[in-house]
């Protein structure tokens, strides 16, 4: 490792590399082990970083945790083909230099420094082993990407084919951090919103994403720059939920600003306000009728805590819907008069008009069926790039 390098957790060295918006242990729509947990378990996890850096660490959070969490061991490694590693690239993870280490209920830990050399869109393999029994755990329910699991300590397995359990959650990974040993510089960018930033219905393990075109536009344009998806599906500009995180007002603070060297953010949230109180679902609750009224202000409130921390702000309009389980003629009218709002009102730094971009202009209240996933709200990996090409990259 650089001997500049430091492990504290406010190191200015440390750049973002890779990370995701942690959610409290639920069933969620996907098969995923939150709620039951691991004992005696290896859990492999792949990321793809938008960073580089030839030293690499890690954050695990425990944050929704109620009794304390031990970890038997862990490593990282440059990843192979599924849930494969490289030959020679894999390291052991020390926390505080011990191979194992007990996160707090509640809290998160960095792992000490690994030397691996990592480039922008190089994927990297995480495995945790749990020797005890963990309880729920804290985890992003809707990944895209393939999560393995193994009976035992599987962390130093080459054959790929014991890890023959699979789910497309992340648990207890918040973020891979990466140095050279230079200064890091404040040039993040953070996506954030709901499952139209987390990539719902984009394919499992193709990275196509919006975060994931965006980082590759700014790459392709020479100014390659750490991108983070803070995407969270299903959830609301307003009210907190069981299923889908903490509103997006208490979260913005934690999941946008207290990222390492942020400087912009792309901010899509609030269907989920204006759709959910159209329909009577267990999970859509809560689901209280807002008023376009009370988005501003929560738009505000946003804009108002990254303007105090120097961070620019691009505002998403909100794509068409029609024809999704909860497009109602006067969740319609609010979607309209939000978006002429975001256009026109100068409440954030730069608009991205993805409703513009996305609208079938046959019919400006649907997507364009070509970008459409098939459930009528949710584009398909042709429109998550189209998302992309939306954005300014100047403004960022």
């Amino acid at each position: 490792m650089n001997r500049t390098v430091t492990d504290h957790a406010d190191s200015p060295f440390w750049r973002a590399g890779w990370s995701a918006a942690v959610q409290r242990p639920s069933e969620g729509f996907h098969k995923n082990w939150a709620l039951e947990g691991f004992a005696d378990q290896t859990v492999r996890q792949i990321v793809r970083v938008t960073g580089s850096g030839t030293s690499a660490r890690i954050k695990l959070s425990h944050r929704y945790g109620t009794t304390p969490l031990e970890v038997s061991g862990a490593t990282i490694a440059r990843t192979g083909q599924g849930a494969a590693e490289q030959a020679g690239t894999v390291r052991r993870l020390t926390f505080g230099g011990a191979d194992t280490v007990r996160i707090p209920a509640g809290g998160e830990i960095y792992s000490d420094a690994a030397e691996l050399s990592v480039a922008p869109f190089d994927s990297v393999t995480v495995s945790l082993h749990f020797a005890r029994p963990t309880g729920p755990a804290s985890f992003h329910a809707q990944a895209y990407a393939t999560t393995y699991r193994a009976a035992g300590d599987r962390l130093a397995a080459a054959d790929p084919a014991v890890f023959s359990e699979t789910t497309v959650s992340w648990y207890y990974l918040a973020a891979v951090e990466l140095t050279d040993g230079a200064p890091a510089r404040d040039d993040t960018v953070v996506v954030f919103g709901d499952s139209l930033t987390d990539g719902f219905a984009s394919t499992v393990d193709g990275n196509h994403r919006y975060s994931d075109a965006l980082a590759e536009r700014l790459a392709d344009r020479g100014t390659p720059r750490p991108v983070l998806n803070q995407g969270i599906g299903g959830n609301l500009l307003l009210s907190d939920s069981a299923w889908f995180g903490e509103r997006a007002g208490d979260r913005f603070r934690r999941d946008v600003l207290g990222q390492p060297g942020v400087r912009s953010a792309v901010v899509l949230v609030g269907l989920n306000d204006i759709g959910f109180s159209e329909v009577e679902l267990p999970t859509y609750r809560p689901n209280p009728d807002r008023s376009v009224a009370d988005l501003i202000a929560g738009y505000r409130e946003l804009t108002g805590m990254a303007r105090a921390a120097g961070v620019r702000v691009t505002g998403g309009t909100i794509m068409p819907f029609k024809g999704a389980e909860y497009h109602t003629p006067a969740a319609e009218a609010k979607r309209r008069e939000i978006n002429e709002w975001i256009r026109h009102a100068g409440e954030f730094d730069a608009v991205a008009d993805f409703a513009a971009a996305l609208a079938d202009p046959a019919d400006p209240d649907a997507l364009a069926p070509a970008y459409d996933s098939g459930d009528h709200k949710h584009p398909n990996d042709a429109g998550y790039r189209v998302m992309a090409a939306a954005v300014d990259l100047v403004a960022l």
